[in-house]
């Protein structure tokens, strides 16, 4: 599948500040301030709200099924960043293949689907249509709507100072599939890479991301209902930083979002330094269904992160801090990192 296209998942979206630049001749240049995740229309005369999201790229994992599962947990990912944990169901967008033979059209075609298909029944969801067309690289996403009340939706703008920044997924994905690739080809970027890390730990941090991408956020939406959390943003194709920038840019309160600690797939820092530098530790890496950064009430955070942990079996991490400031993120210049295994 990843031989099929040049760019991998969230690293083929346009860079933020271009497409910023294209938005801007959209209505009155307010496109995606207030809800940088999700587009919310209210229904006059009614509480209610259409929220909508939509996303779709081409393949960073071989295996389409599981692409397909990664493709659906990605769109998803928006409604659950606004603490929607319901989505009333979604539309599927497709791209097959013209380089591939009939026979590998046919079977990754057909996987995708089913891996995109059974991530959206365990979110509770239904596919109701889309649209299919050929092109040059293998493509899957699709759309995601749900009608909900407005006092449900966990809008993105309530920071206030003394809040805590909480991240629920790893970062690194990009670094983990482009060296995983490398790994299997066992080409010149290979022999860079072997010092670095075992081919037992490259297999180790592969399937860590995996699991991470083809996770649903759900938990993490129904617990920022649950403790009222101030705002949160999925970390996707902009990287932390540049989604923490955004979510900043948003905020009723002049608050700064300040980022003190990045939690990094095992190993990937390593590579990442010495190898190949996709501005991981600057914030800009590329994540694809990445995890939820959510603003938590300080007197929240201990019982959110232990409810996390029952939820999903796995660790959820205080990543920075609200603090007095311009409506800006950045990463402290002494950050520190959590390797996650």
């Amino acid at each position: 599948m990843t031989s099929y296209t040049a760019l991998k998942g969230c690293g083929c979206k346009v860079p933020q500040v271009t497409l910023q630049k294209y938005l801007s001749n959209i209505g009155d240049g307010t496109i995606g301030k207030e809800t940088p995740d999700c587009s919310v229309i209210k229904y006059p005369d009614t509480r209610r709200c259409l929220v909508s999201t939509t996303d779709f790229f081409y393949p960073l994992v071989d295996d389409p099924y599981t692409q397909g599962e990664i493709a659906c947990a990605n769109v998803l990912s928006d409604l659950y960043a606004m603490g929607i944990s319901r989505c009333d169901h979604m539309l599927m967008i497709l791209g097959v293949c013209l380089d591939m033979t009939p026979a590998e059209q046919e079977v990754s075609t057909r996987e995708m689907i089913r891996g995109f298909n059974d991530k959206a029944a365990e979110a509770g969801t239904v596919i109701t249509g889309g649209q299919s067309v050929f092109n040059d690289f293998p493509m899957i996403g699709g759309v995601a709507n749900t009608v909900i009340r407005d006092e449900e939706i966990v809008y993105p703008r309530k920071a206030r100072e003394g809040d805590v920044l909480v991240l629920t997924k790893a970062l690194g994905s990009r670094v983990v599939v482009n060296a995983y690739k490398w790994y299997k080809s066992k080409g010149e970027r290979w022999e860079k890479v072997k010092g670095l890390i075992s081919e037992e730990d490259m297999g180790r941090a592969y399937d860590i991301c995996c699991g991470e991408m083809t996770s649903l956020n759900k938990s993490a939406a129904e617990l920022m209902a649950k403790y009222k959390v101030h705002g949160g943003t999925d970390v996707t194709g902009f990287g932390i930083l540049g989604h923490a920038r955004n979510l900043a840019e948003a905020q009723e309160r002049d608050v700064d979002l300040r980022i003190h600690t990045l939690p990094v797939i095992h190993r990937m820092l390593r590579i990442h330094d010495k190898v190949v530098n996709y501005k991981l530790t600057e914030g800009f890496a590329a994540e694809t269904s990445g995890g939820i950064l959510m603003i938590v009430p300080s007197e929240s955070v201990d019982q959110l992160l232990k409810d996390f942990k029952q939820m999903e079996s796995k660790e959820a991490w205080i990543v920075g801090e609200v603090m007095k400031g311009e409506k800006k993120a950045y990463i402290e210049k002494d950050f520190k990192t959590i390797e996650v295994s």
